[in-house]
């Protein structure tokens, strides 16, 4: 099981490719490292986008740390008192909830949140005692997921606590530094990481925050997102892509065309960026410049994600369930950890009667669910094959 897993989370596929946003108010020029992508007044003015939210405390988390946190630290330190707290089931109470991203005091007051809502929570108490706070992004660590027509690969990102030394703000302990990772340790062993900026880390948050108002439909709000993602850090690539879309879904083609070919110029072997570009040229009427970004696309990824998956939801179509459960396995034997591919493998097995085999991978869909509606979802299922085979 792996618990933690959706942080930085990208839009992809479908005509779609986000990552994770930034912050920045709506300003009315972009800075001169920006290329000519944004298209402002083809849409509505939005709610206000403030930073400086995103990190903030409120009266409630300094309470918290004040009871709970340097109290223990007299026999420890704030840092390791900090880890405690959060890690310590019968006090904080932390659950994990990829629904939405959330900032510091949406994810306290929840007690619940995504892997980004949690570290940015995590930073913000580490801010407010003092603490030294790096982010790291683990590399390789991804993975995949859908919303209807639309999906998602996730990243991952941790934290790192160093304790202050003296009085010195400055100076920091070297060598006592603490690693906080809302993934068991084991999952990110070995992993490569890279240092990224607390901009990057708001980037992110505003990415993720465009990436789910455009699931739900409101492309206004989720251009003023993404621009800001892209106003808080210009190097991160991701939002660019999650421009790119809402320009496509908008209707803005050319625009969105623009804006993914800006960025495939800065990766070109991204395969998120190559589909969407393709898909954004062959709207647009323009198949022959397509054709050379599926080609490229189709030697970088033969198989992509839900690959099989596709294929055995259309052999469940077909009642064809027996070869439906070998597709099936072939995408969770690529990704163990998606909920969805173990509740349809589960119903092939159910069409087939194999009502055991149906309910372990029930129970593996609910092991592995991010949200609590479908934790919910499986386990209603799950009860009902349960009062069936035991009768």
């Amino acid at each position: 099981m792996r618990p933690y897993l959706s942080c930085a989370r990208h839009l992809m596929r479908l005509l779609a490719a986000l990552l994770c946003a930034t912050l920045a108010a709506c300003a009315s020029t972009a800075p001169a490292s920006l290329p000519p992508i944004f298209n402002d007044s083809d849409f509505a003015p939005a709610a206000a986008i403030d930073a400086s939210q995103v990190f903030a405390v409120d009266e409630t988390m300094r309470q918290y740390l004040r009871t709970e946190v340097r109290r223990e630290a007299h026999n420890k330190n704030d840092r390791a008192a900090l880890y405690d707290a959060l890690y310590d089931k019968s006090r904080l109470k932390l659950e994990y909830d990829a629904a939405m991203t959330r900032n510091a005091r949406e994810t306290f007051a929840a007690r619940q949140g995504n892997c980004l809502s949690l570290v940015i929570m995590t930073a913000a108490l580490a801010h407010e005692l003092g603490l030294q706070v790096r982010y790291q992004e683990v590399l390789g660590e991804e993975s995949w997921s859908r919303s209807g027509e639309t999906y998602f690969v996730a990243g991952h990102v941790n934290l790192v606590l160093g304790q202050r030394l003296g009085d010195n703000p400055n100076n920091y302990d070297a060598k006592g530094l603490m690693v906080i990772d809302f993934l068991p340790s084991g999952d990110v062993a070995g992993y490569r990481t890279r240092e990224i900026s607390e901009a990057t880390v708001l980037a992110m948050y505003m990415n993720n925050r465009a990436a789910e108002t455009m699931s739900e439909g409101r492309l206004d709000q989720a251009y003023w997102w993404a621009r800001a993602a892209l106003l808080q850090d210009p190097s991160f690539s991701g939002a660019y892509n999650t421009l790119g879309v809402i320009q496509f879904r908008h209707g803005d083609l050319a625009q969105a065309r623009r804006t993914l070919d800006h960025a495939l110029l800065r990766a070109p072997d991204n395969t998120v960026l190559l589909s969407n570009l393709a898909q954004a040229l062959e709207a647009s009427g323009l198949p022959d410049q397509a054709l050379p970004l599926r080609r490229r696309l189709l030697a970088l990824q033969p198989q992509p994600p839900f690959h099989y998956f596709n294929l055995g939801k259309a052999a469940m179509q077909r009642n064809d369930y027996v070869q439906a459960t070998q597709l099936f396995s072939r995408e969770i034997a690529r990704d163990p950890y998606y909920h969805e591919f173990h509740f349809w493998l589960a119903q092939a097995y159910a069409r087939l009667g194999q009502l055991e085999q149906a309910r372990k991978q029930l129970e593996l869909a609910m092991s592995n669910s991010t949200t609590r509606s479908d934790h919910g979802l499986y386990a209603a299922k799950l009860q009902r094959l349960r009062a069936v085979t035991t009768h």
